[in-house]
C-alpha cells in the first residue's frame, strides 16, 4: 500500500466570522464540544499508511495549531504532526490556498508521496476512510456531495460527470445548475499531478480556492469523484457554524 501524507489547509483569517475569529482560526473554533479541526483528524483515524499529518496556518495562528497539535499527539499517539508556517500575517498578504499546498510541496519536499488534502473547516459526519479506499490508485481525485437544491448549488461548484464518475464540466457559481453534485474541498493527489500545482502557480493562474486547480486539471488529468455519505458542512458564516453545532451535538450523543 502507498505511503501518504495529509494536508490540512488552516491559513485563511475568516473574516466573515468576525469577531469570532479575530482571535481564534477558524479551525479551531469548537463544534459541539471540540474544535472543527479535531473532527477532522478524527474522521482519519482509521486510514490506513498516513505518514504525517501537515498543517498549514499563518503566522498570526501557527503557536496556536501547534499547541492544538501537541495536545492532541500526547492523547492519540498514532498521528505525527507537522505545523507549517506560511508566512503571511493578514488577509492581503496571505498565499491562498493553492499557494499553501505548493509551498509545503516545495518546503517539506513531499510532492513524491501522495497526499490527501483537505480543509480544516470542513466537517464529515463519517470517517473519511471511504474516500481514501476509492481515491487510492487514481492520480487525482475530489470529494463530491449531492447539496440536494439547485438554488443552493449556485453557492457553490457544479459537476458534470461521465458514466466511470469521472469529471467532463466544472462551473463556479453556475447560473444554470446542471446537477446538485459540488466538489469539496477534499482531495486525494499522486505525484504525477503534485507536480502540476507548480505549473499551475507558475502560469500565473488563482492561487486561492483549491477548487480552482480542479477546474483546470481535469481537461489536461482524470479526476475521479468519490461521493460522500452523510452529512458536510463547509463552516464559512456564523449560520453554518451555529447549525454545524446543533447537527453535531446530536452526532456526538448518538456516538457516546
Amino acid at each position: 500500500m502507498n505511503a501518504m501524507n495529509v494536508l490540512i489547509l488552516a491559513a485563511g483569517y475568516a473574516t466573515r466570522l468576525y469577531p469570532l475569529t479575530l482571535n481564534k482560526a477558524k479551525p479551531l473554533l469548537e463544534v459541539a464540544g471540540k474544535p472543527m479541526i479535531a473532527w477532522v483528524v478524527d474522521n482519519l483515524r482509521g486510514v490506513e499508511g498516513i505518514e504525517t499529518i501537515y498543517i498549514v496556518t499563518n503566522a498570526k495562528f501557527v503557536a496556536d495549531f501547534q499547541s492544538w497539535a501537541n495536545d492532541y499527539a500526547t492523547s492519540h499517539h498514532n498521528f505525527h504532526f507537522k505545523i507549517v508556517n506560511d508566512g503571511s500575517t493578514t488577509d492581503d498578504d496571505k498565499l491562498g490556498a493553492i499557494g499553501d499546498i505548493n509551498l509545503v510541496l516545495t518546503r517539506e519536499q513531499i510532492a513524491g508521496t501522495d497526499l490527501v488534502i483537505v480543509a480544516g473547516d470542513n466537517l464529515f459526519s463519517e470517517p473519511l476512510t471511504d474516500f481514501v479506499k476509492h481515491a487510492r490508485g487514481s492520480e487525482a481525485a475530489v470529494a463530491v456531495y449531492d447539496v440536494g437544491d439547485l438554488e443552493q448549488i449556485r453557492k457553490y461548484n457544479n459537476l458534470e460527470l461521465d458514466s466511470n464518475g469521472i469529471i467532463t464540466g466544472f462551473e463556479e457559481k453556475p447560473k444554470d445548475p446542471k446537477s446538485t453534485l459540488t466538489a469539496i474541498a477534499l482531495y486525494y493527489y499522486r505525484p504525477s499531478v503534485l507536480s502540476l500545482l507548480t505549473t499551475y502557480i507558475a502560469a500565473g493562474n488563482n492561487p486561492d480556492q483549491p477548487g480552482r486547480f480542479i477546474q483546470w486539471l481535469y481537461p489536461r488529468k482524470p479526476v475521479k469523484t468519490v461521493k460522500i455519505s452523510g452529512i458536510w458542512f463547509d463552516v464559512g458564516s456564523k449560520e453554518t457554524l451555529e447549525e454545524a453545532n446543533r447537527v453535531f451535538a446530536q452526532f456526538a450523543q448518538q456516538r457516546a
